[in-house]
């Protein structure tokens, strides 16, 4: 998913996407105060610092520079932790969190400086009964129990499965994560240099095909670690993978020419490889999906707190969230309908089929793989965390790098 070489990261949307919904954004508090003596320096995925965005929230917000880069969690959070102060906004992925914290790196948000707040999705607020509070988001972005307070106000996020390539293997092959590790597909799978990812998927298919019982694949103990990497390494050393991929260029690459017909993916990527008129699918994993979520957060020694507080506010007011949700990810404000083109909602949100013209490989009639926002949302095996024991699972992956 989420960390690689980001200037290929990106799958481009619609240049006109954030254009078309300025009149459309309602009043918020972007207006409400003169930013102008503030800057906002922004770093995280190119999957939300984008210049259009960034241009956009300037043009709105009155803040005097704003200014972004793009890089990968790991060289953020190594830089941020070493005392940097060339930033003032995180775009941070969840699991990342407890890292920042800790180290008082970031401070929270108050929800009372967020005027669009309100219009929030559940999945941030509500706790999942399936499974345990820090097993989920709305476990991982709250500074206070009373929920007044945000370590991170989200911004992007979405469900990741396998890509695969249906002219070669059937969706009932692929929607599974035991496929990526199938004798039947030796040589064909690829799997991502994420270790986080990696293990998870890997314990996902373990507990299908028996061989273990984690509850939480996110954050396995030591042992379910150790059996974990024991069977990565049998399937590396047996010539499972085609590649352990790190880019999103090669990923598409890999699909589209058939050397790899399953791959542990971004749902970006499978739409990539349609808009070369190739066919391939993102699988519904009878598992569930892994799911993650980017967000904005406050650099504590940051002089520009009301610039960062805007331009949270800016994202859930519903604009920015055009483009990602026609690169194949989801906003978490449900704003997005307001300023969205109905018949795009309709394909990415609702599970409707495509109405208008063919568009990067998707035709008329066409449905969302996976189906609507509610549908995916209910498949959700774990999200994304910090495991309490991740020292132990990175040596693990080191052992497994160079078996």
């Amino acid at each position: 998913m989420m960390k690689t070489p980001i200037t290929r990261r990106g799958f481009v949307a619609g240049a006109g996407a954030l254009a078309g919904a300025s009149a459309l954004m309602r009043p918020s508090q972007l207006l409400a105060a003169d930013l102008s003596g503030e800057q906002l320096r922004t770093v995280g995925l190119s999957v939300t610092v984008q210049e259009r965005i960034l241009n956009d929230f300037k043009a709105k917000s009155g803040v005097g520079s704003v200014s972004g880069k793009a890089d990968i969690f790991p060289n953020t959070q190594t830089e941020l932790l070493s005392g940097s102060d060339a930033y003032d906004c995180w775009e941070i992925i969840g699991e990342r969190l407890p890292a920042m914290t800790a180290t008082n790196t970031i401070k929270p948000i108050p929800t009372a400086d967020l005027s669009n707040w309100n219009s929030i999705r559940s999945t941030f607020v509500d706790t999942d009964p399936r499974m345990e509070a820090r097993a989920q988001i709305s476990g991982q972005i709250w500074a206070d129990a009373d929920q007044t307070q945000l370590w991170m106000v989200p911004t992007v996020y979405n469900f990741d499965s396998i890509g695969y390539r249906p002219d070669l293997v059937s969706a009932e092959e692929a929607n599974t994560w035991t496929a990526l590790f199938d004798d039947k597909f030796k040589g064909k799978t690829g799997l991502n240099v994420d270790p986080l990812i990696a293990f998870g998927q890997a314990i996902l298919a373990m507990n299908s095909l028996g061989l273990l019982d984690v509850k939480n694949p996110g954050n396995p103990n030591k042992e379910e670690i150790d059996e974990a990497s024991k069977f990565l390494i049998s399937k590396k050393k047996g010539g499972q993978f085609r590649a352990l991929w790190g880019d999103f260029g090669e990923l598409v690459n890999l699909l589209a020419s058939g050397e790899m017909i399953l791959a542990d993916a971004w749902q970006p990527a499978v739409m990539a490889v349609k808009a070369q008129g190739i066919q391939c699918s993102y699988a519904v994993p009878k598992e569930g999906y892994r799911a993650w979520a980017i967000g904005i957060s406050l650099i504590a020694n940051s002089p520009n707190a009301e610039a960062v507080k805007a331009y949270a506010d800016y994202w859930l007011s519903g604009a920015p969230g055009i483009t990602v949700s026609e690169q194949g990810y989801y906003s978490p404000t449900t704003t997005i309908k307001d300023v969205m083109a109905p018949e795009k909602y309709g394909f990415w949100y609702e599970g409707k089929p495509w109405e208008g013209p063919e568009e990067r490989g998707i035709k008329p009639g066409d449905l969302r793989d996976g189906g609507s926002l509610e549908e995916r949302a209910s498949h959700v095996a774990y999200w994304h965390q910090w495991p309490d024991e991740y020292d132990h699972l990175i040596m693990r992956w080191d052992e497994f790098l160079s078996a």
